[in-house]
């Protein structure tokens, strides 16, 4: 079929395709063509075992480039998920770009060759780095959108950021937003109805793009979905935009999105597009979806394939004719070709690389630098008292701190902070920061701990420093996602272009005579394990102030552990040593020299420790007590000079024995320093079962200083 169409651009009346000019729409379908045709070179390359993983953005293309038509690139944020490679395509990423990373090539500019294809990133365009963790972008998206905000209020803050290091690609705009896109089924994370609470409740400028194919991998859209329509359920959540779209319609998709667009842009509070595209590829080439979907299925998809359509609309319209639609496919087939031949013959990236970007190379808080010496002030403080006072003085040093988490605010109703004594924590860690600093920067969250980490990474991802709280260790969990598979590997995973220096502090541990099950446990070793991760434990106040500034101070995410038992003890308290102490992580503290013994523990049983050795003493056994202090990274030589002073070693710790963090402790121990041992390394720690609420049986459960005195006995009689 041929159209004649004579002069296209004089004749053409854009306001009929919502303000879309004729070079626009063709410039839509390239990019849709592209997209596919990408997807298509991608599969090829599998089956010819050149790439190694494939997953396809099939049937999305319309809303997509209907996206990158209606937001700007390097100007607005993107949170895009894995199907987004149209939208990548319409802000600039190039198919070289994209088939470097499925060859996993050093040059790869999204990963160097650490992800799978179809993890986007890249600081020039403003997209930001994503996993494969279905939904945890769309808190990140959140996050993100509060930095926004944030830096409308703190301009000083937004300079510090672009100061610090990776700020280069640090920017705000007035009516800048972010987008954060995800499928259906990622809408039955919690993370999900999460980032929309917080959107409404804040009002932030995010819009939060569905892309529903009716399938998540196998699972349908109505198993997934109550009524099957993601929209539906969302229609009563305040001052959210709601729009309900084709999304294999690039028009109608334009329309949509730019409406949302403009609402973000207004100000007036999120906005959430919910387009209902298709997916003719299987999930990826893991998958086979001839396994669950019938062919009329498959057949109906066919129909809605918005590549065909699209070019028969241009034709039909006289925009293209037949010819020039040729040509530029054929332009485009052709740069798949020359993309293809250069990725093939990339680099791939060096063996030695695969440890560079576990942590900062430009901040390296176990360094001298964070040696510093104390000057002291004012009465003893206890380590609850030293925290807020802390965390004062490194706010009003650093504009990008915010504080924020469950209870954490003096109080949420500003208002009544003139009739109220104020909270600050359930217990007191950061009292009086809100009167301070007021509620813009510090805050409570909702009762959701996924909630608090997931909008600090889009936050630290844009140039802030949050410092939140996990309210009891205890409930941790529903974060460890967002902190081991987001937080802890953003360097990583994009080879040091993004960051995400966030401070998460817990409060932990038992000995409370009354804490139970779910107020007392530990398992500080499961964050040990996470490479990218800090985490500290101190045990005195002293200790607390040094190791929290450096926590801020560095530039790397750490977990900070509070034992709550050692809170209000009178015995670890310090006058305040000065708005400039630190001590660096990975150096270990020699509480107590002594010659025939080394324990080395932290934690509540530091103190237990010096009792144990103040009993033995009167025996004539001589203890060496050393701190760890940080569990990641440890102070391996200051315990290999005590295990060769002493040549006996007792590894104590309030984690349950078996495979707790004491273990890697002995197992090192027993590896390197065999030789410098004259008896068996001993572990004292708690037993394997659960912390109990009654005393007497939390007493036989955890360590006492009975345990740790016997067996040093034991030790000393080998």
């Amino acid at each position: 079929m041929h159209v004649q169409t004579g002069d296209k651009s004089s004749q053409m009346d854009s306001s009929r395709y919502h303000g879309l000019s004729r070079e626009q729409l063709i410039r839509m379908y390239r990019t849709m063509y592209l997209s596919r045709r990408m997807d298509d070179r991608e599969i090829q390359l599998k089956r010819q075992n050149k790439i190694f993983f494939q997953i396809s953005g099939a049937g999305h293309e319309a809303v997509l480039v209907a996206a990158g038509e209606a937001l700007r690139p390097g100007y607005d944020w993107f949170f895009a998920y894995y199907r987004d490679r149209a939208l990548c395509l319409s802000l600039g990423v190039t198919p070289l770009d994209m088939l470097l990373q499925a060859v996993g090539a050093k040059d790869d500019p999204a990963s160097g060759g650490r992800q799978m294809p179809s993890h986007w990133g890249s600081t020039r365009l403003h997209i930001l780095e994503n996993s494969s963790a279905a939904g945890m972008q769309w808190l990140h998206g959140v996050g993100s959108a509060e930095a926004s905000q944030y830096f409308a209020a703190f301009p000083e803050a937004l300079a510090q950021a672009q100061a610090a290091p990776l700020g280069g690609f640090v920017e705000y705009h007035a009516d800048e937003i972010v987008y954060v896109s995800g499928g259906e089924g990622m809408t039955s994370e919690g993370e999900f109805y999460e980032a929309l609470n917080t959107a409404c409740m804040q009002r932030v400028p995010v819009l939060f793009l569905v892309e529903d194919n009716r399938f998540a991998i196998s699972v349908p859209v109505e198993v997934q979905t109550p009524g099957g329509n993601i929209s539906k359920l969302l229609a009563n959540f305040p001052f959210l935009h709601l729009a309900e779209c084709d999304g294999t319609d690039p028009l109608a998709s334009y329309a949509a999105m730019r409406e949302a667009a403009d609402y973000c842009r207004a100000r007036k509070g999120p906005a959430l597009v919910h387009a209902h595209v298709t997916r003719p590829y299987s999930h990826s080439l893991s998958d086979d979806d001839k396994l669950y979907k019938t062919r009329e299925e498959r057949e109906e998809e066919a129909r809605r394939d918005p590549i065909p359509r699209f070019a028969l609309f241009l034709v039909r319209e006289g925009l293209l004719d037949e010819k020039e639609l040729e040509r530029l496919e054929s332009q485009v087939d052709q740069e798949i070709i020359d993309a293809t031949d250069r990725a093939l013959a990339a680099e791939p990236p060096a063996k030695e690389s695969v440890t560079q970007w576990v942590y900062s190379p430009d901040v390296d808080p176990a360094s001298h630098e964070f040696t510093a010496e104390a000057k002291f002030t004012g009465e003893p403080k206890t380590m609850v008292e030293m925290i807020p006072a802390t965390l004062a003085d490194e706010m009003e040093r650093d504009a990008r701190i915010v504080v924020f988490g469950e209870d954490v605010a003096d109080c949420s109703r500003e208002t009544n902070l003139a009739d109220v004594k104020g909270k600050g924590g359930v217990f007191k860690a950061t009292v009086g920061l809100q009167r301070r600093f007021g509620g813009a920067r510090v805050f409570d969250s909702p009762l959701a701990e996924a909630n608090i980490v997931g909008r600090a990474m889009g936050m630290a991802l844009r140039g802030m420093k949050p410092v939140v709280e996990i309210q009891f260790f205890d409930y941790i969990w529903p974060a460890m996602m967002q902190i081991r598979d987001e937080l802890a590997v953003a360097r990583w995973r994009s080879s040091g272009i993004f960051k995400a220096p966030v401070v998460i502090r817990a409060a932990i541990g038992g000995y409370l005579t009354g804490g139970g099950i779910y107020h007392s446990q530990c398992g500080e070793v499961v964050f040990a394990h996470c490479p990218g991760l800090r985490v500290v434990m101190p045990s005195s106040a002293l200790d607390v102030c040094g190791l929290l500034r450096t926590a801020i101070r560095s530039d790397d995410p750490v977990l900070f552990l509070e034992h709550k038992h050692l809170y209000r003890q009178p015995y670890n308290r310090s006058a305040y040593p000065g708005p400039d102490f630190t001590i660096p992580f990975g150096q270990a503290r020699v509480v107590r020299e002594g010659t025939d013994i080394s324990v080395i523990t932290y934690g509540a049983l530091v103190h237990r420790a010096e009792l144990a050795a103040a009993e033995l003493d009167r025996e004539g056994l001589s203890l060496e007590i050393l701190d760890l202090r940080t569990l990641s990274p440890y102070d391996w030589e200051a315990i290999a000079r005590s295990v060769t002073k002493t040549n006996r070693v007792l590894v104590a710790y309030e984690d349950m024995r078996s495979w707790g963090y004491g273990a890697e402790i002995a197992a090192r121990i027993g590896d390197e320093l065999f030789e410098e041992l004259d008896a068996p390394v001993r572990r004292v720690a708690a037993k394997d079962t659960f912390c109990a609420y009654q005393p007497t049986l939390e007493d036989e459960i955890l360590p006492q200083t009975h345990d740790l005195v016997a067996a040093a006995r034991d030790l000393a009689a080998f």
